[in-house]
Order: structure tokens, then C-alpha cells, then sequence
């Protein structure tokens, strides 16, 4: 069980999935640059993140829920967490809002599996499935919290405590979803590459143009 001062954010399990290097220039060297993508995901929640409630067909809508697990050592905050039985005799399911549309890669599902288990831990009450809302579809996806997911998000939660108590920011490795990146000018993750003539062909017009 962790304490409160070594509780670790929930939403960095979404980076860390996506990207160890860019899990840690933001937690570890709190380093943040925006994008186009940050900035539309910024405008969206600013009409969602207002705390409150609603009531409707049975069940209570609660915005902006604080979430902690001290198994796990995270916190963080729901968008929204809906409570009552549903149809499938899920008493609270929460429902995470994303700006753009679902996902083949997990990084959503994980982050929103992890909420789940904060809720389990905080009310003593199964969550056996949550909902992830996209903004460009209109539409809701409903995620079972399996097996699978729980020991994704167990597995990922352990080597980001990990790589937060060594203080270690793993090195570059460039990939295709770099270019989405909002940290790519902070990550420079084609520096790395082994073949440096390539590097310099690619980038060497715009550099002796800068000087």
C-alpha cells in the first residue's frame, strides 16, 4: 500500500503506454509542449470538466471525481462516474471523454480500466465495465474491465513507479506515432539513430538554413 507522497498521476499510465520517453520528459523532467491535438483536447474538456451531478432514468452522473488507489499508488480524476444499477447490474461504470476517435492501441482502455479499479478499491463494489466517449464520433464504447486489461494496467503502473524512483529517463526511439507527438522537438527521437548520414539528409537543408 502506497502513501500519499508516493501516489503517481493515473492519466500518466495513457503516456506511459503510448511512450516510456514521453511518460518521463513530462513527469520525471517536467517538460510539457503543446500541439494542436493538446490544444483540441484542452478546448473539449473545458465543457466537460465543471464539477456537478445529474440524475436520470435511475441513475446519478457525477462530474470531476476524485480517484485514488493507495494498492496501486495513483490518483487522479474521473470525467464523469455514473452510479445505479445498469441493465447489466453494474452499480458505477466510469465514463472517460476523448477528444478524437477510438483507438486500435490500448492507451484509452488502460487508462480507463485503471479508474475502474480506483472505484473499486475507494466503494468495495465491482466494476466490471466503463465507457470511453469520442468526441468526433458522438458515440460511446463500452470496455469490459477483463483480465487481460487489469493486468495491463498492473504491469504498467509497476514500471512506472519504477522508472519514477530511479529518476531515469529512457532513451530515444523513433517510431511512426512520433510525428503525433506533442513532445517531438523535445524528445528529438531521430537524433538517435544509428545512421547518422540518413539524419543529416533529412534534416541537414533546414539546420544550415537556421544558421
Amino acid at each position: 500500500m502506497y502513501d500519499d507522497e508516493d501516489l503517481l498521476a493515473l492519466s500518466g499510465l495513457q503516456h506511459l503506454a503510448f511512450c516510456e520517453r514521453q511518460w518521463a520528459l513530462i513527469q520525471v523532467e517536467q517538460v510539457w509542449d503543446d500541439s494542436v491535438d493538446t490544444l483540441r483536447g484542452d478546448f473539449f474538456h473545458e465543457r466537460i470538466d465543471m464539477r456537478g451531478y445529474s440524475c436520470a432514468k435511475g441513475k446519478r452522473a457525477e462530474r470531476r471525481v476524485h480517484l485514488v488507489s493507495r494498492e496501486l499508488g495513483l490518483y487522479g480524476v474521473a470525467d464523469l462516474v455514473e452510479f445505479g444499477v445498469d441493465t447489466d447490474g453494474a452499480p458505477v461504470a466510469p465514463v472517460e471523454y476523448k477528444v478524437g476517435r477510438p483507438k486500435v492501441d490500448d492507451w484509452d482502455r488502460v487508462q480507463l480500466a485503471a479508474q475502474a479499479i480506483c472505484l473499486e478499491e475507494m466503494y468495495g463494489v465491482e466494476v466490471p465495465r466503463g465507457y470511453l466517449f469520442y468526441g468526433e464520433t458522438r458515440r460511446r464504447e463500452r470496455v469490459g474491465i477483463d483480465a487481460n486489461l487489469r493486468s495491463r494496467v498492473s504491469n504498467l503502473t509497476w514500471r512506472m513507479h519504477a522508472l519514477f524512483a530511479s529518476g531515469h529517463t529512457p532513451a530515444p526511439v523513433l517510431r511512426p506515432h512520433c510525428r503525433r507527438c506533442s513532445l517531438l522537438d523535445s524528445c528529438l527521437p531521430g537524433a538517435a539513430r544509428g545512421d547518422v548520414a540518413a539524419y543529416w539528409a533529412e534534416h541537414g537543408e533546414a539546420l544550415g538554413d537556421m544558421a
